[in-house]
């Protein structure tokens, strides 16, 4: 019999057929935005009808058909040594940290505070320790050094902390050349090409636009083989229809549109159907990253990619709490096991508080956890035997007890996952005051001891002199050459 394995669907089979020729049309009539002049005109040589004076261009049906076709299915990603690490669509849910934190949550001191790179630094090296976490994030925004250099600092840090996987995303033109130089130094490749060891984020702008750097960033992946992870945002209500399934078309239309880009720019180049939605709450004009019609949308916004045979992502597993509290484990782990059950490949998010914008290193460990149990729900049920059950209960009846049959002995290691001491199971017998702040302690104690037991991943040393000489020569017109010293 085959593996029993949960499944989630909110979205009929029609359903999503109408939504993708909604798209199609609406891409084809409405058109979308395109503030880039290059990518506008190269739209224009394939056939898209063009005003340039709004930008606009209208995206015919055959493009869009062609983009879907010419566009990867399958997806492998490697760590930084190119190991296999994962490949999307492997019947398996994969995560990795939310990305771009504005602030760091100190759980034990209940203090929100602005990140510097020494705190960016033990983010890298504790999510390298976190075993059910396979990818990492450039997760946040040191505030001590220039807005347009914090993202090659991030970027370095995950790649002499960590040799797994990096999502990562740039916030200026000038940034990705170093960071796609240091990322080949770092492997010690020419290219991506048949081991792609990072992810860039690249978002269109809601509603249906495209801003110069999105265009950039998606034509520098595109020709550099770097897999793209498209995504859009919209907010129904605000910068989208109200409607959920409106905004589900939305979402479909700015990411196809991304796609024609994309394989404008170079045929074949691989994509990741993801996105980052969310309701916008009216009362206090918030978007909530755990309101579960945000889930509703990020689940019918991956079945429509599933449809089309993409791998997809989405931004799951956070909380708007402020603190690590039960909103805060409420909110992360109902959407990262509804995700598990629906047609998500990859959550991002883990670790995260306050609308994405806030990472706790705490909320990470425990997240990690919640990520283990996550996979093995995604695991299923399988038949242990001859029979799905005759048998096994057959035995433990003739021993009187289950405890010491062969299928307990053979199986309680397989059948169960056991989470670490983070997740409380043993029993409370006596009368007496409880530890309303274990979760928090232990989760800091935990933080601590990873950190204390991390080791560095090994970098050939041309390789960590060349990745050190680029950081050098991208940080020196700031005056800060020096940081390269002070973070190894």
């Amino acid at each position: 019999m085959e593996i029993q394995k949960p499944k989630l669907t909110i979205l009929s089979d029609g359903a999503i057929g109408k939504i993708i020729d909604e798209a199609i049309e609406a891409l084809g009539k409405l058109g979308i935005t395109v503030e880039d002049p290059d990518t506008l005109e190269l739209l224009g040589e394939m056939g898209a009808e063009i005003t340039k004076e709004s930008h606009n261009a209208r995206i015919k049906r055959s493009m869009v058909e062609a983009a879907i076709k010419s566009t990867p299915k399958e997806l492998t990603l490697y760590d930084m040594a190119g190991n296999e690490k994962f490949s999307f669509g492997d019947g398996q849910i994969h995560f990795n940290p939310g990305s771009a934190a504005l602030f760091l949550y100190d759980a034990p001191n209940s203090l929100m505070k602005l990140p510097k790179v020494d705190d960016v630094a033990r983010y890298a090296k504790l999510t390298h320790t976190l075993e059910h976490i396979e990818a990492t994030s450039t997760a946040l925004i040191p505030s001590e050094v220039p807005k347009e250099i914090s993202d090659i600092i991030r970027v370095y840090i995950s790649c002499l902390f960590s040799d797994k996987p990096v999502v990562t995303g740039t916030f200026s033109q000038k940034g990705f050349p170093v960071m796609r130089d240091l990322l080949l130094t770092r492997t010690g490749r020419e290219t991506m090409r048949g081991a792609p060891c990072t992810i860039f984020d690249v978002c269109p702008t809601s509603p249906l636009r495209w801003s110069e750097l999105g265009c950039h960033d998606l034509r520098e992946c595109a020709q550099n083989v770097f897999p793209v992870q498209f995504i859009s945002m919209p907010l129904p209500g605000a910068l989208a229809p109200m409607s959920l399934l409106a905004s589900v078309v939305q979402h479909t239309i700015e990411t196809l549109s991304g796609i024609v880009i994309a394989q404008a720019y170079s045929p074949g180049a691989p994509i990741i159907y993801g996105g980052s939605p969310a309701l916008f709450d009216m009362r206090y004009s918030t978007s909530p990253m755990g309101a579960v019609e945000t889930l509703m949308i990020d689940i019918g916004y991956a079945e429509v990619g599933k449809s089309m045979g993409f791998p997809t992502q989405a931004y799951l597993g956070m909380s708007d709490s402020k603190t690590l509290d039960a909103q805060a484990g409420m909110e992360s782990a109902m959407t990262l096991v509804a995700a598990s059950a629906g047609a998500i490949d990859f959550v991002s998010g883990p670790g995260m508080l306050n609308f994405e914008s806030c990472q706790c290193l705490e909320k990470l460990v425990l997240d990690n956890d919640i990520c283990g149990m996550v996979r093995r729900f995604k695991q299923g049920m399988e038949q242990r035997g001859k029979t799905l059950g005759i048998d096994a209960i057959a035995e433990g009846l003739k021993d009187s007890n289950y405890l010491t049959t062969d299928m307990t002995l053979e199986l309680y290691k397989k059948e169960a996952h056991y989470p670490s001491n983070l997740i409380d199971r043993k029993a409370y017998k006596d009368e007496g005051k409880v530890n309303d702040r274990r979760l928090i302690e232990e989760a800091a104690a935990q933080v601590e001891k990873r950190l204390s037991e991390y080791t560095q991943p090994a970098i050939p040393d041309t390789n960590l002199r060349d990745m050190e000489s680029i950081m050098a020569e991208a940080l020196e017109p700031y005056g800060l050459a020096d940081l390269v010293e002070k973070i190894k």
